[in-house]
């Protein structure tokens, strides 16, 4: 019985745009509805256009009142603002189109601004000019939908009936923007680096293969920037970085999306350290700068983003909430007895870099609430970091964790071209045991190494999950306007023509 009624309700809807196309008046062929002032605009500044003509448009989202009066809520960009419609006003024949408009309709509007008897600042209407006019019936509590994938589906639909959806991708937007300012201020040069690559390197991680027909060859969607980053360093540039998307053909849950915005710099003559000062004083100068604090609640829990943050070692850290001292392990063999002893699940082939990176993944991350940077790890999880010359079995890197998630990875960039072409043998080797995540060799970034690359620190930042923190979302779909879905099929014509 719903779906009949919609479907009339949809059909009338068309067949009111069919009759105005009749009569002359397809609103479609208007071309454009200029100067309009937006509502917040005459809110915030009422003394000055009280009394004053007007031109206002955007879409209405409500309506009442009956007989000669109506009243409809006009939303715009910035907010909503009454339309007073009196047939006094705009003449019986307008009045009579006026009423037959439907919520959703996107309207321009002449009239006067003035306050009503309850105190509401509104416009007399004039004039009302139909410029689309909606198909589709908006849902009236978007939130109160069972399926709440729609919102993610039709994010259209989402910024029209939760106008407040709109101030996280503003908020996002002055992120990336005050991201800028801070490298740019550092001397950073923004430069662009190719996505569609013929060798997918620079991480761990699983790639999108696609073909290219002209060349015959698969080529991947990258799955970080960082080898031609380092290309441009040992070309001379001091300083770069390139904010961008990234595409992993992974699994999705509330931190991860197949399509993600991270941004990687480097600095030569630089290290791990210098990173470190440029995650904490960029991360807490964007806080201060869009919400005023260092000071961030998240989920219910003040995340402090002052420098400095904690440092820990990944040892120290599995110590700390394991109990286990890996400093007092010194064989695979060994580690690998522990290891079923706490019951973490492993391989059988695992090294004990390999299962120091496993503890940490299984007893420390979720602990990691305030900003910290972990520090040193293995070698074995770190093909493109130098080694930390106190015990080459680690590596000068670290990763930045904010509650319990990895915000940023960054290192000592390896220099030794013969060593990078050691550990990448050592990738292609698991590569060819069954690890689709493991990094491909890359002759043309070790021939880079052999021209010289100087002492350099890289850094990678998650962006999105830097929006989440800032704007309080627990869900990475909450801060990208088309988060990936599975398709679901939406039907050529809700109702027959």
């Amino acid at each position: 019985m719903e779906e009949q009624n919609l479907n009339e309700m949809l059909l009338i809807r068309r067949e009111k745009l069919k009759k105005l196309v009749e009569e002359g008046k397809d609103p479609h062929k208007i071309e454009n509805f200029k100067d309009a002032v937006y509502s917040k605009t005459i809110k915030e500044n009422y003394s000055e256009y009280e009394g004053k003509s007007v031109r206002v448009s955007g879409r209405i989202m409500t309506k009442r009142g009956h007989g000669k009066v109506n009243f409809m809520d006009l939303q715009d960009s910035t907010g909503r603002i009454q339309l007073f419609n009196r047939m006094n006003d705009i003449g019986e024949e307008a009045y009579e189109d006026v009423k037959t408009l439907d919520i959703g309709d996107i309207v321009g509007v002449e009239g006067e601004i003035f306050t009503t008897k309850t105190g509401e600042i509104s416009v007399r209407t004039k004039k009302i000019t139909l410029l689309t006019k909606s198909l589709q019936i908006l849902p009236e509590k978007w939130h109160g939908l069972k399926d709440t994938d729609l919102r993610y589906r039709q994010r259209y639909v989402d910024l029209i009936v939760n106008p407040d959806i709109k101030d996280v991708f503003v908020m996002r937007s002055k992120i990336i923007s005050a991201i800028r300012k801070f490298l740019d201020g550092r001397g950073f040069l923004e430069v662009e680096t190719p996505i569609l690559n013929t060798i997918a390197g620079g991480a761990n991680a699983r790639p999108f293969i696609t073909h290219h027909n002209t060349l015959d060859i698969d080529m991947y969607l990258r799955i970080a920037n960082e080898l031609f980053l380092k290309r441009l360093i040992v070309g001379g540039f001091d300083k770069v970085y390139e904010m961008g998307r990234m595409f992993r053909n992974e699994g999705m849950d509330h931190s991860h999306n197949p399509e993600y915005t991270a941004i990687e710099l480097y600095q030569a003559y630089g290290d791990y350290e210098d990173m470190m000062d440029i995650t904490e004083n960029m991360v807490s100068t964007i806080a201060q700068e869009v919400l005023g604090t260092m000071k961030v609640d998240y989920q219910g829990t003040e995340l402090d983003f002052t420098p400095p943050w904690k440092r820990i070692t990944m040892v120290d850290a599995i110590k700390e909430y394991s109990g286990i001292d890996f400093n007092n392990i010194e064989t695979a063999e060994e580690a690998m007895k522990i290891a079923k002893e706490k019951e973490v699940e492993i391989d059988d082939d695992l090294t004990r870099g390999e299962i120091i990176s496993e503890f940490f993944e299984a007893f420390c991350e979720e602990h990691l609430i305030q900003p910290t940077f972990v520090i040193k790890h293995p070698v074995e999880v770190s093909p493109l970091a130098k080694r930390d010359p106190e015990d080459p079995r680690f590596t000068q890197r670290f990763e930045a964790f904010v509650f319990g998630n990895e915000l940023a990875n960054a290192f000592s960039e390896l220099n030794d071209a013969i060593d990078q072409k050691q550990r990448f043998e050592k990738q292609v080797e698991a590569r060819e045991k069954g690890d689709d995540e493991a990094q491909m060799m890359d002759y043309d970034f070790i021939n880079a190494l052999e021209i010289g690359l100087p002492p350099t620190g890289g850094l990678g930042i998650g962006v999105d999950r830097l929006v989440m923190l800032l704007t309080n979302q627990s869900s990475i779909r909450d801060v990208l306007l088309f988060p990936t879905m599975k398709p679901v099929g939406i039907e050529k014509d809700n109702i027959e023509e």
